[in-house]
């Protein structure tokens, strides 16, 4: 069973990291779109359904089996664990506050550039990449 929750885990966070990779690239586009537009509320749409419908649930599916997963195989033992449990903790944040700027959209309220989001977008992968060298190499 623990090879199937595993698998089930990767597939979770793949479309967890999938969706947080995107939303912030529609809010590069939506920054840019006038308010009140065809296309504001066209992303209003996307961005929502693409929280809903992906990325929140891909994320609570990847902290579930992964929070069992490092129970069941590693006690939550290793630094190398720890670390990574801290870089997913901080994609969550990261996740908290596009919640919140999607929010904003919704009401028309949006403060930030495309510039903004554009540099926002970068923080997802950076993160992905150091949780997988975590998880793949153990260096600690």
């Amino acid at each position: 069973m623990y090879e199937w929750l595993k698998a089930f885990h990767v597939l979770a966070v793949i479309s967890w990291m999938a969706g947080m990779l995107y939303l912030p690239r529609l809010m590069v586009y939506h920054a840019e779109s006038p308010v009140g537009s065809i296309q504001s509320e066209t992303f209003k749409i996307m961005e929502r359904r693409l929280l809903k419908g992906i990325i929140n649930p891909a994320m609570t599916v990847a902290w579930v089996l992964g929070l069992y997963l490092a129970w069941e195989a590693f006690g939550f033992k290793g630094g190398w664990l720890h670390a990574k449990l801290m870089l997913a903790f901080i994609l969550s944040g990261i996740h908290g506050y596009l919640v919140g700027r999607v929010r904003d959209f919704a009401n028309d309220r949006n403060t930030k550039s495309a510039r903004f989001y554009r540099i926002l977008n970068e923080v997802p992968a950076v993160l992905m990449v150091g949780i997988v060298i975590l998880v793949i190499v153990k260096p600690f």
